[in-house]
């Protein structure tokens, strides 16, 4: 870790505060840059530089994390005027953890290598309690030896952290996992209105069937959340469309059938239209029971 010490978070969201948190509590001096400064005062009032670009936090970290919303937001990051790989120095790390398009990270990896910069992408799983928790999955896409030398940076904030492959195997992974998800989350819904129909009490169900072969993580993180209203976000109902829509278009590209995707896409684009795609995605429940 010696020429690890500052590391740089861009995109201080839901789950990005709780993984800078973490990093600061491992030691790490954190420069953050995020749209609106408000959303990192509190990591601020404890340590954290702020810098008022992603060019000005390129110049001074020696790792650079990203976590920003859409693939557009990764370009301008990335490639823009005041882009990182305009400005950051040969030698520092970018690590792009937003879930983002296999083909724009082996873009960012070439243009990287041009300049003397390491590049992996790297998206994680876990929500919001993964997150706080510092128990992300996170699958990495990139080259070995990059990805051993920042292992420690991980460390801070996931415990199931597996290089997969070269750039852009990090993004396959991760939209693997959103694929796996979409039909899960149908199903949880499905079988939370199922009890309510017939009379049973839900949060008894869980107990019975989370620990069987229908266990989940969204089967006991989630469920609850929606037995009881909670549609906090821990991943936002917009980002979770963004991810099939990437998905679909990674799976169209194979030529592979995706029936599952496509029904929970059109199910999170309905909620979404009813005005709900600022809440968590286990929101989707409202579409399937009258109590919600």
């Amino acid at each position: 870790m010696k020429n690890m010490k500052r590391v740089g978070f861009i995109g201080i969201g839901v789950m990005g505060k709780s993984m800078s948190r973490n990093l600061m509590q491992a030691g790490f001096e954190l420069d953050v840059y995020t749209r609106t400064k408000a959303k990192a005062q509190d990591l601020i009032d404890t340590g954290a530089v702020w810098h008022d670009t992603p060019a000005s936090l390129a110049q001074s970290a020696d790792v650079v994390i990203t976590m920003v919303g859409y693939p557009s937001d990764v370009q301008e990051v990335y490639f823009g005027d005041n882009g990182i790989l305009q400005h950051a120095k040969p030698g520092t790390y970018v690590i792009d953890m937003t879930t983002s398009k296999p083909a724009l990270a082996e873009e960012i990896y070439a243009e990287a290598k041009k300049k003397g910069i390491f590049a992996l992408d790297a998206p994680v799983s876990g929500g919001d309690v993964g997150a706080r928790n510092g128990k992300l999955a996170i699958m990495a896409g990139g080259d070995e030896e990059a990805f051993q030398a920042v292992l420690p940076v991980f460390e801070t904030m996931g415990e199931n952290i597996i290089l997969q492959g070269p750039a852009g195997f990090g993004q396959h992974t991760k939209l693997i996992n959103q694929v796996t998800i979409a039909s899960n989350m149908v199903g949880v819904c499905e079988a939370i209105a199922y009890a309510e129909h017939a009379g049973m009490d839900p949060s008894k169900v869980l107990r019975s069937i989370t620990t069987g072969a229908a266990g989940s993580f969204s089967l006991s993180n989630l469920a609850p959340r929606m037995i009881k209203g909670d549609y906090d976000p821990g991943f936002y109902v917009k980002h979770f469309i963004k991810d099939m829509k990437l998905a679909l278009e990674a799976a169209k590209e194979m030529d592979m059938m995706t029936p599952g995707l496509e029904l929970s896409l059109s199910l999170y684009e309905r909620l979404a239209a009813n005005g709900d795609e600022n809440l968590g995605t286990q929101a989707l429940i409202k579409l399937f029971t009258k109590k919600a």
